[in-house]
């Protein structure tokens, strides 16, 4: 009796997950044991979906558990890794698990890029392998009872768990077997089946029949939900599976409420209700022969016959003779009870008890993004400070360079180099002088230039894709359903603008230390130079021996002395501030345990206020002692400036004494703007090459998903019809007879029991020709069958038959295998034209003697001296 139903698998197209995968780890971390650890995860991932949907799968736990821990594998990695359409695009081909295709076109499928559509297919593999497995297990043994309950459990609940998340995981219409119409139909049918078991269970372990009346009760409901569910819900009967679970689902609901109201009749017979006992065993016997009228293709029911039978002619037995109690009515009847022992698995990540999360150390996709704008604001304040610094070390210069200082003090003698500009000298030409410079400004433009093209060329993929895009949804209009590629790529086109105006602003930059540079060369030229050159390149003045003893002097010299340890101090700020380091990881893993969320801001904002608000007091406070000492120098220079001898010769040495010192200053700014220009285009390069990756991995996606949606729309189109349906016309809808009123019924889902075959044809009496051609009253043949066989009279013509008969029945003209037929034959007149019998001619034996000439009318009803049109049947 027991046929249970079990789901097919969904199949899925082979897809590389190893390569885009290894692509963002080794864009996202750096070289070394962790990107190593991550790539061999990236390898035993795409070995596990090989194994979990790759190859077909056996009705095994084996199998089972490899798609559990791949479906765990796909959870534990959604929050790490950035699946997207427009950043990390894996696309996803699956079949529709119940459509088999057609003539003209291949089963229906779906290609997305999306992770939740590709857990969503490997869960309903979950609860389709889950009912296969439940299905083989052998319900004779408590083991086997148990496996089954726990296997159509765990798929009902699989079903379940798509119905309620399928419509947010995909964000667009799904496949019908997916839909949540589809996948709650056949979470109640597990349920359902589950029920069934533990009703077998009891009934096997011989348990209380009140118990297991109700168990059989709940079951029967199950049942008929699911069925109400098949036969309602408007796209399940198109399946050819549905059809066939159908009278399936219909004939266990009658079933279970057979049992239960054979094993509730039985409570009633210990009650002492006897009256009871018989109307439910008469209507247990009822829905039986329902069953066994309509389903018998499908379930036999000939124990379950047997039993309430022998039970209720018991019954009656007792009852007549014994008890004579009253049968009620099946409606007067109080209702059996109910009771559920099944529920749906909740689907609880992990799943399987084997599984190790292969990317355990990787943080969550929220914490990388909360570490990546953490480390956002920790640069912009490390910037702040430091570029704070450096402008007013570069106030400082500038200021001092004005003043002609330390120069000034160092060249009492008039005639001899300063010591300063001495070590200004050596200082540039160790690092290159002119040369140095001039190289790194001629590869600046082919930097550029280069980064330039990168960026043109990703967006020109993306523009490319777009316009095929374009044109393919003016072309198909509505059918072109996937997203828009001018929808998707809005945050690629914005990182790429934002990319372009990062390379303007650069050239600008540039174009800035270019115009200094000019502004300096000469004199940068100068302390390129020997000391001979230099010094004869400086003009002399009168000597100023008179101040080497000053106090000014050296109030001047201590000043000066107080703003160089300013500058120490700098410097080791900014040591200070580039090496400090804070793991944020902990603390945001922490708080997306705790709340689900991330405020990235306040923890972020918190952190770095307590770790650089020391730092940020220490640059102010240099600020205010390096304005307050320029203050004090401005001041003694001053009064230096009055006491120094003044003439001609001076001033134009003094002034050259400027020139040498800001151009020193100068050139050793130019050097780490240009230094720092070229690692910007360097490492904006890296980026561009992620950014144009990135672009080709989404183009070579949508071309990917186009391709498959243009095979669909193909074989689409050719399973269109190529005309319009149209009406056909009476005289060929109805040439054989009155067509009857009323519409025309559906056809029955459930297969009708053939009909009986008709009658033996009798053997052929012998008949002169005189005979056969003058009508004369003959007896009706003693094998004729009854006159209920007859076929009715409708019309004056009757049409040909709706099938096409072999012999000995030979079939009209028109169709195959027709034969011609004798003239006045006609088994079924029973005497109504009293025509007597002319044997027929079969193809390849010799004629009877009695055979008809051929000026006979034709069959069967034409009256004999009026010839009658032939029919043709209509092309």
């Amino acid at each position: 009796m027991a046929t249970f139903i079990s789901v097919p698998l969904k199949k899925s197209s082979e897809v590389d997950v190893v390569k885009p995968l290894s692509k963002f780890v080794s864009a996202t971390y750096p070289a070394g044991d962790e990107q190593a650890e991550y790539l061999r995860a990236v390898e035993e991932l795409g070995r596990l979906r090989k194994s979990a949907v790759g190859r077909p799968l056996d009705k095994h736990d084996g199998a089972l558990e490899g798609l559990l821990r791949y479906y765990d594998q796909l959870c534990a990695i959604e929050p790490k890794f950035p699946f997207s359409e427009n950043q990390l695009c894996l696309t996803f081909t699956w079949k529709d698990a119940f459509d088999k295709g057609s003539l003209f076109g291949g089963s229906v499928k779906l290609a997305l890029a999306s992770l939740g559509y590709e857990k969503t297919c490997v869960l309903f593999n979950v609860g389709a392998l889950a009912s296969q497995i439940a299905s083989e297990q052998n319900l004779d043994s408590d083991e086997g009872l148990k496996s089954a309950a726990k296997f159509y459990q765990l798929a009902s609940g699989a079903f379940g768990h798509i119905k309620d998340t399928v419509l947010s995981a995909l964000n667009r219409e799904p496949t019908m077997d997916i839909s949540p119409d589809t996948v709650g139909t056949l979470s109640q049918i597990m349920l359902a089946q589950a029920q069934e078991v533990f009703f077998i269970k009891a009934t096997s372990d011989k348990m209380k029949d009140a118990v297991i009346a109700k168990l059989a009760n709940q079951a029967a409901d199950f049942y008929g939900d699911a069925f109400k569910q098949c036969q309602y819900k408007e796209n399940l009967p198109k399946y050819f599976y549905f059809q066939e679970v159908l009278p399936v689902l219909a004939a266990k609901h009658c079933i279970m409420q057979a049992s239960a109201e054979y094993h509730q009749a039985a409570v009633a017979k210990q009650h002492k209700k006897f009256g009871e006992e018989i109307s439910r065993l008469q209507h247990a016997a009822e829905l039986v022969k329902t069953v066994a009228s309509r389903y018998d293709e499908y379930i036999n029911v000939k124990d379950l016959s047997d039993k309430i039978s022998r039970a209720l002619t018991a019954a009656k037995k007792d009852n007549d003779f014994i008890y004579h109690d009253r049968v009620p009515e099946v409606k007067d009847l109080d209702q059996i009870g109910k009771a559920s022992l099944v529920k749906p698995t909740v689907i609880q990540v992990p799943m399987s008890q084997k599984f190790t999360d292969l990317f355990e150390k990787m943080v969550p996709m929220a914490v990388q993004q909360a570490l990546s704008a953490y480390n956002q604001r920790k640069a912009d304040i490390v910037n702040r400070l430091i570029g704070t610094m450096r402008e007013a070390t570069n106030l400082c210069n500038g200021v001092l360079a004005s003043l002609n200082l330390p120069a000034a003090l160092e060249d009492l003698s008039g005639d001899s180099v300063p010591q300063s500009i001495l070590e200004k000298s050596r200082a540039v030409v160790q690092q290159g002088g002119l040369q140095s410079i001039e190289q790194l400004i001629k590869e600046l433009p082919e930097l550029l230039q280069r980064n330039r093209e990168i960026l043109d060329e990703s967006l020109k993929m993306l523009d490319d894709e777009e316009s095929t895009d374009s044109e393919l949804r003016a072309k198909f209009s509505q059918r072109w359903s996937r997203t828009p590629s001018g929808d998707l790529y809005k945050p690629l086109r914005a990182e790429g603008t934002n990319y372009r105006n990062v390379l303007d602003k650069a050239v600008q930059a540039d174009q800035v230390v270019r115009e200094r540079y000019n502004a300096h060369c000469d004199m940068i030229a100068l302390l390129c130079k020997p000391e001979v050159e230099l010094s004869a390149a400086i003009p002399s003045a009168n000597p100023a021996k008179t101040l080497q003893g000053s106090e000014v002097v050296n109030v001047l010299r201590g000043q000066l002395a107080q703003l160089d340890q300013v500058k120490k101090e700098r410097e080791q700020l900014e040591s200070d501030i580039k090496s400090m380091q804070l793991d944020m990881s902990s603390k945001f893993l922490t708080a997306l345990a705790q709340d689900g969320a991330i405020d990235e801001e306040a923890l972020s904002v918190t952190e770095l206020d307590s770790i650089y608000g020391g730092y940020t007091q220490k640059v102010q406070q240099s600020l205010r002692t390096q304005e307050e000492v320029l203050g004090n120098v401005q001041t003694s220079h001053q009064e230096f400036s009055r006491l120094k001898e003044s003439n001609a010769e001076a001033s134009s040495r003094e002034e050259v004494l400027k020139k040498l010192a800001s151009a020193h200053d100068s050139y050793v700014e130019i050097s780490n703007n240009l230094r720092e220009g070229t690692k910007f285009y360097n490492d904006l390069t890296e980026i561009l090459l992620k950014f144009q990756n990135k672009c080709s991995d989404i183009v070579f996606a949508r071309k990917t998903e186009r391709d498959e949606l243009l095979k669909e729309l193909q074989q689409s189109i050719a399973r269109e019809p190529s005309a319009p349906s149209f009406t056909v016309p009476s005289y060929q809808a109805n040439t054989g007879g009155v067509a009857p009123s009323g519409p025309t019924p559906a056809p029955r889902t459930v297969p009708q029991p053939a009909k009986p075959p008709p009658p033996a044809r009798p053997p052929p009496p012998n008949f002169s020709q005189q005979a056969a051609s003058t009508p004369v009253s003959a007896p009706p043949p003693a094998s004729a069958p009854p006159p209920s066989m007859a076929p009715p009279h409708v019309g004056p013509t009757p049409g040909p038959p709706t099938q096409a008969q072999g012999p000995p029945y030979p079939t009209y003209q028109g169709y195959p295998g027709y034969f011609q037929m004798p003239v006045a034959y006609n088994p079924y007149s029973y005497g109504q034209y009293a025509m007597p019998y002319v044997p027929y001619q079969a193809p390849g034996q010799p004629p009877y003697s009695g055979a008809a000439p051929p000026q006979q009318p034709p069959y069967p009803y034409g009256h004999p001296q009026q010839p009658q049109q032939p029919y043709y049947p209509q092309q």
